[in-house]
């Protein structure tokens, strides 16, 4: 268990300085002595730390050569429910900035301190259009265990005007820490804004091709998505790793001749359930985690060519 309190950030802060300390045990030399909080030298990238992949592509886009970006999340891990360990939260505490998806996201962040000073809300300048969680419920992930969906939606990056603003957020952050650096990162954050206006064309073209057809969401995290593009999909709560029941494979029925999203691809008896119901699953990869190949709007590449090859 991880204390609480001045005490515990003292205990954390005092191993970090001692670690810094250490000689590298790969290559027998002392590691650079790492600067504060809010602190940069000639020599220095920035620290950003970030608690989902897309944060950490935004950051790298922006800031470049600039930055150092850290998102430890190991792969195969939803973010949003990680919970570092003691090591990985004293990282964070160093980091020049903290990256925060704002929404609720990355739960632990409730149980553990960080300081204030480097933490940069993505989303507070749309705090006001989040949208709610139709109820908050817990249910089974199979082997995962249990967790709670708040009411808050966090997915927020699915809305490529809304990953916009998120993008706009980090340069402002970079650019506190990176004053004589401001054209670069204008430069960089006009680029990573070009390909986010082309993904939301494309996506708004490929939906637009669903017509009339029903469509549901294996999970409620596509509100984002569902909104920008006036979907008006149906989720439920169903794993890619567990067979849904027969009560709630009935309950879809109204789906036949319809599409369901999901996050990952589900298990082989689930897609011949959903084949024989005349539901077509595609695999639409919301991108939370750090992607196995390529980045963030490979990932988006992806599954626009998924839908279409459904449709």
């Amino acid at each position: 268990m991880i204390k609480k309190g001045l005490y515990g950030c003292a205990v954390i802060g005092a191993l970090v300085a001692l670690v810094a300390c250490e000689p590298d045990p790969l290559n027998g030399s002392a590691p650079p002595v790492a600067l504060g909080p809010g602190a940069s030298g000639a020599d220095e990238r920035v620290s950003v730390y970030t608690v989902n992949y897309p944060l950490q592509y935004f950051a790298q886009r922006i800031g470049g050569e600039l930055v150092d970006v850290s998102f430890p999340a190991p792969q195969g891990v939803d973010p949003a429910d990680w919970i570092p360990d003691i090591d990985t939260v004293a990282d964070f505490q160093q980091a020049d900035v903290i990256l925060l998806n704002g929404a609720g996201y990355a739960r632990w962040l409730r149980r553990m301190s960080l300081p204030a000073a480097p933490q940069v809300d993505t989303s507070a300048a749309f705090a006001e259009r989040l949208l709610d969680v139709e109820q908050s419920v817990v249910h089974t992930h199979g082997p995962k265990g249990e967790h709670a969906h708040d009411n808050l939606a966090f997915t927020v990056w699915l809305n490529p005007e809304l990953a916009k603003e998120q993008a706009t957020a980090v340069r402002d952050a970079l650019a506190r820490k990176l004053p004589d650096s401001a054209e670069t990162l204008d430069s960089n954050l006009a680029g990573l804004v070009s390909d986010l206006a082309a993904l939301d064309l494309e996506l708004r073209e490929i939906f637009a091709r669903l017509g009339d057809r029903p469509l549901a969401y294996s999970h409620p995290v596509y509100q984002y998505l569902d909104q920008r593009y006036a979907l008006d999909g149906k989720s439920v709560h169903w794993e890619p790793d567990v067979e849904p029941t027969e009560d709630e494979l009935n309950a879809l029925a109204e789906l036949a001749g319809g599409v369901m999203l999901w996050e990952a691809a589900p298990l082989p008896a689930t897609r011949a359930r959903l084949q024989a119901m005349g539901i077509t699953f595609v695999v639409f990869d919301p991108c939370a985690g750090t992607p196995e190949t390529g980045d963030y709007l490979a990932v988006m590449s992806r599954n626009i060519s998924a839908l279409a090859a459904a449709l």
